[in-house]
């Protein structure tokens, strides 16, 4: 499996001679393509997608470089999925770190490499960035993804995700 980065149309993949998935990144005016993925992502996970404040979250990661990046995902002109990286900061893993906020393949595209060329593209993105450490979080009925993310270099540190929210959800 060969890949290149094609500033002008994204990452192109290209297995067995003929091309594969574009990622594209994304901005501003690609949020109206991005809201429909969420909506599937968020259903298929079982998370509550909220019609007001997730379009709004997604603007602010859009317009602001800082706050992470965001790609599309096609093959063969149509819209498959995408991939969210948010930046962050850590002692323990000395310095800018990164996470995968989000990562959705539509169903009929899941097992084909996408995702583990999204994967390898996530993490060139890191190094370009100065990134030390790369999280991600998945869930533990999902021995799949687990297995995917394992063989790509991602170790389990036996510990709880855990959350409290600053606003009235």
């Amino acid at each position: 499996m060969r890949a290149r980065l094609n500033p002008a149309l994204g990452f192109l993949l290209y297995i067995n001679g003929h091309m594969e998935p574009i990622f594209t990144v994304a901005d501003a005016s690609h949020a109206n393509l991005l809201i429909p993925l969420m909506r599937e992502f968020y259903a298929v996970e079982h998370l509550r997608f909220d019609e007001k404040v997730a379009p709004q979250a997604l603007q602010q990661l859009l317009r602001n470089r800082a706050f992470g990046i965001a790609y599309l995902i096609s093959v063969d002109n149509e819209l498959v999925g995408y991939i969210v990286l948010t930046f962050g900061f850590s002692l323990e893993f000395h310095g800018r770190d990164a996470f995968i906020d989000e990562l959705y393949l539509r169903e009929n595209y899941r097992g084909q490499g996408i995702g583990k060329a999204g994967l390898q593209l996530i993490e060139e993105t890191c190094r370009s960035e100065g990134i030390k450490a790369l999280h991600l979080e998945v869930e533990r009925v999902n021995t799949r993804a687990q297995a995917v993310y394992r063989r790509a270099g991602y170790q389990d540190h036996d510990r709880y995700l855990l959350t409290k929210w600053f606003e009235e959800r």
